[in-house]
């Protein structure tokens, strides 16, 4: 059987590609990458940077490539054979991994030639490749005795399989809640657009009636516009009860299986605690600098946070006589406030957000700043029909990268919205080997009726994964393990964050926001309440991000390994964040992917921590004009083309003129004057 993985493709094969392929081409390409590193450990030669370092990371370039396919696959597009090859694929990568990391001989040379660095003429990019390459061998275990390394390697194995299954269990329990309504009057209060999205839902799955589920378009309008008290319990209830309801889905075991492993790993490493571990490598570089950053912000945000949630209970029981607010009347009661103070409401706005426009709006914005074409293409292959695909150039007609979008919420792809690539940008062989990037989200899907109308907070969201892919597009460094959102992970959310006050501005809603039936530019009215209301409820939101940041270092800044009560000690953890009753049958940890999944074990604050960097950085922008020639090419030279080739402070330094002042989130947060 030809495998296309096993051959040289530039683009990914997507039609091309069968599961089958999968397994046999990773088996192959691991066997391939070994024989490539034996070659560098047994060079009978002296070790120097070209042999050795730079060898090292020209290694395994195909099996990335079909890795990534693979793993954005399962991520975006899955069904239970992939899953299944998932749990087969893994520990084959994670025992390659270890098998790399623990290379004693390999380890002999690298560290010859970082320990020799001073007398060596490196560039500062070849400095920052050595330093990452020699971490990555002392941070892994390269260090340990052959026992430990043995242990390591099992809790390697373990982790990656829990990880996956944890994904898999979440995934299942989202798919698995429907909720069929057959009485128009269980309606009430629903927009048009949601009606009919639940009516659409309901006949494809061959039934009468409306169904919602829990994949965002169908469940934030649910929890933001129905009447009925009860169908909002019953329905957020479902949504925190995932992988929490002592099924074959469950995740508690889970939960306290990684977090445990992970510690252990970091006490095998010679760490307090996992968090001391990842730290080392952030911006933030140690817990005690994380809690008292959230701390510090806590302090500020919380008697807000309590102003505007004594608010919304008064006005609650005025419009409806609650005593009581619970978790499933805060999107109802903010929405019919933020209606009331502002005048304002997203079905006043979701026809001037239609899904063509907005990216037509978002490839503008980086028009301007950045001198980027986007030209949509047919010849590129899909995973999905869904998928967008583009050809990304420059002012000079080069290619810069190749991008692809998928919008739409479906059973084989999880929920959220991220960026992802299908190649890394890097310069060999004096060659620039443009990325292909690729943004994932979960917005509206269009109806019979109407097209995909966005949401403004969907609108933010589309902003925010675009400005990850800017950052993997415009990446322009000589090695790949440095390119594009290869940073700290606490400096990665800045290119994202930033973009989003774009959506705030006049000048760029004036490019994209027309009305999708009439032609109308958004109404000037309309953008000043968008303005306005920007900060409402931003102590009760800011409370919300900061209480995952703790619950996060809860799990991984500390030892976990007698918790035997994910929910008792979830509650504990969220003590000083609460505003609403706890409920009983829900958990957030059984199905906070981010942290038991992705990669932001003991890094959730850096959204927070990003925050600080964005406001801080568009404070500059504002200063000059937010369409300013001169700050977006510092920004695009100095941050987004750098990748992780310099300390993202100094670039950070490089790029203001100064280190950012945290001030200005709170300003803009209104948290302080």
């Amino acid at each position: 059987m030809k495998n296309i993985l096993l051959t040289p493709f530039n683009t990914a094969p997507f039609s091309s590609i069968k599961n089958e392929h999968f397994l046999p081409a990773i088996q192959s390409l691991i066997e391939t990458t070994k024989a490539e590193v034996e070659a560098i450990a047994s060079n009978p030669e002296a070790p120097t940077f070209s042999n050795t370092v730079e060898a090292l990371e020209n290694t395994g370039m195909q099996l990335d490539r079909v890795t990534s396919i693979f793993f954005n696959l399962n991520s975006a597009e899955t069904n239970d054979e992939i899953q299944k090859i998932a749990q087969e694929i893994s520990p084959l990568l994670t025992d390659f991994q270890n098998d790399l990391l623990l290379n004693e001989a390999l380890f002999a040379r690298v560290k010859e030639v970082f320990n020799s660095k001073d007398q060596l003429t490196l560039t500062g990019e070849q400095q920052m490749l050595l330093e990452k390459q020699y971490k990555g061998f002392s941070r892994n275990g390269a260090n340990l005795s052959e026992e430990k390394k043995a242990t390591l390697r099992k809790i390697d194995t373990e982790l990656a399989k829990l990880k996956l299954t944890f994904g898999e269990n979440v995934l299942a329990e989202t798919n698995a809640f429907e909720m069929l309504l057959t009485d128009e009057k269980d309606l009430s209060g629903l927009p048009e657009g949601a009606k009919e999205a639940a009516a659409q839902t309901a006949k494809e799955k061959g039934k009468e009636g409306w169904m919602f589920t829990l994949d965002y378009p169908s469940y934030i309008p649910f929890m933001t516009y129905a009447d009925s008290r009860e169908l909002r319990k019953k329905m957020s209830l479902a949504f925190g009860a995932k992988a929490f309801q002592n099924n074959a889905s469950d995740n508690q075991k889970n939960v306290l299986q990684i977090a445990k492993l992970r510690f252990q790993r970091a006490k095998l490493l010679g760490y307090e605690s996992h968090a001391h571990f990842v730290l080392e490598e952030r911006m933030a570089e140690k817990p005690q600098h994380v809690i008292s950053f959230l701390n510090e912000l806590l302090e500020k945000a919380k008697p807000a946070a309590e102003k505007e949630f004594s608010e919304l209970e008064a006005f609650a029981k005025e419009l409806d006589g609650i005593d009581q607010l619970q978790k499933w009347d805060s999107g109802y009661y903010a929405e019919k406030l933020k209606q009331k103070l502002f005048d304002l409401d997203d079905e006043k706005l979701k026809p001037y957000f239609e899904l063509k426009n907005v990216i037509n709006g978002v490839f503008t914005v980086a028009q301007k700043l950045y001198g980027l074409s986007f030209e949509e293409v047919q010849d590129i292959d899909k995973y999905h029909a869904d998928v967008k695909t583009y050809r990304v150039t420059d002012a000079e007609g080069e290619l810069v990268a190749i991008f692809y979008a998928d919008f739409h919420p479906r059973a084989g792809k999880r929920g959220g919205a991220w960026m992802t690539s299908f190649k890394p940008q890097q310069i060999k062989d004096g060659v620039n080997d443009r990325p292909h990037v690729s943004i994932v989200c979960n917005f509206t899907k269009p109806t019979a009726s109407k097209p995909s109308l966005l949401t403004f907070n969907e609108v933010t969201t589309l902003f925010h994964e675009f400005g990850h892919a800017l950052h993997g597009m415009l990446a322009n460094t000589t090695y790949k393990g440095l390119s594009g959102t290869s940073v700290f992970w606490d400096f990665v959310e800045l290119p994202s964050q930033i973009l989003e006050n774009w959506c705030y501005e006049k000048e760029t809603l004036e490019l994209f926001a027309t009305h999708y039936e009439t032609g109308e530019v958004i109404p000037m009215e309309l953008v000043e309440k968008i303005k306005d209301s920007a900060t409402f409820h931003e102590g009760m939101q800011t409370l919300r991000q900061l209480s995952f940041g703790l619950l996060d270092m809860a799990w991984h800044g500390a030892d976990p390994t007698t918790i035997e009560d994910v929910k008792a000690f979830e509650k504990a953890a969220f003590e000083h964040t609460s505003l609403y009753p706890d409920v009983a049958e829900n958990c957030m940890s059984t199905s906070f992917s981010h942290i038991f999944q992705g990669g932001y074990s003991a890094g959730y604050y850096s959204y927070k921590w990003a925050e600080v960097l964005d406001a801080d950085a568009f404070a500059y922008f504002k200063q000059e004009g937010i369409f300013n020639k001169k700050v977006a090419d510092k920004f695009k030279n100095f941050v987004l083309s750098q990748g992780g080739t310099q300390d993202p402070m100094e670039l950070y330094v490089q790029f203001r003129g100064q280190k950012p002042n945290p001030d200005a989130l709170l300003k803009r947060a209104g948290l302080i004057d």
